[in-house]
């Protein structure tokens, strides 16, 4: 299933015939209700079912033939916690799954339906499909429940400036009359300032174990930064798309990996870091004050680009 994807806005959209929505800070999950059970699938297409057992088990209550879209989320303290997300999403086993699903409950914000009972209505306007997305939900209660919507400029600006306390980063914007734009950029979001998308430029660490990522931010000078250590999950992934990329470097084919490093960059508090360049960088989302106290803290690798 191909998702809708956003485009970034600098200010709030103001006109006739707009929903503004809240912007999760969670993991894009698609449910797959089917005939014979349920299939979650990640926004990058692969399928993480056996991850979150307790989503799972909650979709089996939907109709089949349903399918939505939406954000996984687990909340801790009063917000949701990213960093939480990542951990159930890394799951290994099936055992660990079930454990995690007890002590990290998730939650699904879900904020379309792309087919119901069979039929598909991603050609139907917003406006339908969220009148049917309530209704479906509403009635089921959590851990699937619908995102808030308002119409009200107004009230979406007091969600944008009062709701990052709870772990909301932003605002998503649709017309009212859209049908869904699978693969194309066709919705608006609007992030705090303090959450952008960086070049990653190279990694510190091995190519099986990279420990931050070097940066190159959208702002300032183009001087690189070294991020905050990345979190299991994380390293876990920059290894993988390095060894995508270079599988000696990963001492893939039975090799050895590499151990020389191409370059040095000023790291905050260390001093010159040795770190291996990546060309052509990758690109990560990533969470930074506008001075360079503390380093940047990386959120995720962008998949979508």
């Amino acid at each position: 299933m191909t998702v809708a994807l956003a485009v970034a806005v600098r200010t709030l959209p103001r006109a006739p015939g707009l929903a503004y929505e809240p912007k999760f800070d969670g993991h894009r999950l698609v449910i797959v209700r089917t005939v014979d059970g349920v299939v979650l699938q990640a926004r990058s297409g692969r399928i993480v079912t056996a991850a979150f057992p307790d989503l799972a088990a909650a979709a089996h209550h939907l109709p089949a033939g349903t399918v939505l879209d939406g954000e996984v989320v687990v909340w801790h303290a009063g917000r949701t916690d990213f960093a939480l997300v990542q951990r159930r999403a890394a799951a290994a086993s099936a055992a660990r799954a079930a454990v995690l699903a007890q002590t990290l409950p998730a939650s699904y914000a879900a904020f379309d339906v792309l087919e119901l009972a069979g039929l598909d209505l991603r050609a139907r306007p917003y406006e339908r499909r969220r009148t049917l997305l309530v209704d479906l939900l509403l009635p089921l209660g959590p851990p699937l429940q619908p995102v808030p919507m308002t119409t009200d400029p107004e009230l979406a600006e007091t969600w944008y400036e009062t709701l990052p306390a709870s772990g909301i980063e932003g605002l998503v914007v649709k017309r009212m009359d859209q049908p869904y734009p699978a693969g194309r950029r066709g919705w608006q979001k609007l992030r705090h300032t303090n959450v952008r998308d960086a070049a990653v430029v190279g990694y510190t660490g091995t190519a099986r174990r990279p420990l931050a990522l070097v940066l190159v931010l959208p702002v300032g000078d183009e001087t690189p930064l070294v991020s905050s250590p990345l979190t299991a999950p994380l390293r876990a992934e920059v290894a993988a798309a390095v060894a995508a990329r270079d599988p000696e470097a990963a001492g893939g084919a039975g090799g050895a990996p590499r151990t020389s490093r191409g370059a040095t960059v000023t790291a905050i508090g260390l001093g010159e870091v040795p770190f291996h360049p990546l060309d052509p960088p990758l690109t990560a989302e990533v969470r930074h004050t506008s001075t360079r106290h503390p380093p940047p803290e990386v959120l995720r690798l962008r998949t979508d680009l």
